[in-house]
């Protein structure tokens, strides 16, 4: 998979999945607009990495709760290039708490960030496609499963995966695809965060469930992003592509708490 020539912005992409998919695009070629909120020096690092695989970055600072600033990000690429081949709208965030804890201003705020700004972001990115693109967005399995406080996440991500499907139909004579992937249990400091919550079980009781044993690495993830962003997965669109390890076609009874089976003689 070569990205030669290709303009790509991942948000999110100072830390975890999105580090691992820029360098992996960096790597088959792409210049890589590395997009963060706070952390400058993360991103720079980033940066450097994707230099160091062959490839050309660049750091961009953007709120993306805030309607403005992700404007801003868009006509700073635009003035740049003039033009965006792939967009990744892998940034994620909101509160974990009890369906009887939420207050209207953490709704308002993971819905800004996780639905809002990628609906607004693709708008901005398909404009930029004229020679037609890919856009992706990381989800999780919370979007089709539900588990103990990811209920203001997991309906966002599945909000964004029905927005996957219209916009795949509404781009598709335009030569832009629109995919989701959706994650299971990953290893990343967002991960490490939700399973370090108050009253969560351990992660390895969610990890003793997954088919596979194990969490994925950010690399196995973005090899699957990196499928889809490129020009092998031309015919794939409106898809959600689920990379878990089997974790959401698992169900009880377990396999781990089946007895053992007498092996015949």
């Amino acid at each position: 998979m070569r990205f030669d020539g290709k303009v790509a912005l991942v948000t999110g992409s100072s830390r975890g999945i999105g580090r691992a998919l820029a360098l992996t695009l960096g790597r088959g070629g792409a210049t890589v607009i590395v997009h963060y909120k706070r952390n400058r020096e993360a991103a720079d690092a980033v940066v450097r990495e994707v230099e160091a695989v062959g490839g050309q970055a660049w750091p961009q600072a953007a709120d993306l709760e805030d309607g403005v600033a992700l404007d801003q990000m868009f006509d700073r690429v635009q003035a740049r290039h003039g033009r965006l081949d792939l967009f990744v709208a892998n940034a994620a965030a909101a509160a974990f708490k009890p369906f009887g804890e939420y207050k209207a201003y953490h709704l308002d705020r993971t819905f800004s960030l996780n639905v809002k700004s990628f609906v607004l972001g693709a708008q901005r990115a398909a404009a930029l496609m004229s020679r037609g693109g890919r856009i992706l967005a990381i989800t999780s399995y919370g979007s089709m499963r539900a588990f103990p406080t990811y209920g203001n996440l997991g309906s966002a991500k599945a909000a964004v995966e029905a927005w996957v499907r219209y916009m795949a139909l509404d781009l598709a004579t335009r030569g832009i695809n629109v995919n989701a992937l959706n994650a299971g249990v990953v290893d990343t400091e967002s991960a490490d965060y939700f399973y370090g919550q108050s009253g969560m079980p351990p992660v390895e009781s969610v990890v003793a469930r997954i088919p596979k044993g194990r969490k994925a690495t950010p690399q196995e993830v973005a090899d699957v992003a990196a499928f889809l962003l490129s020009a092998e997965a031309e015919y794939v669109t409106g898809a959600t592509i689920v990379v878990d390890g089997g974790l959401t076609i698992a169900a009880p009874p377990f396999v781990d708490e089946a007895p053992a089976v007498p092996a015949a003689d």
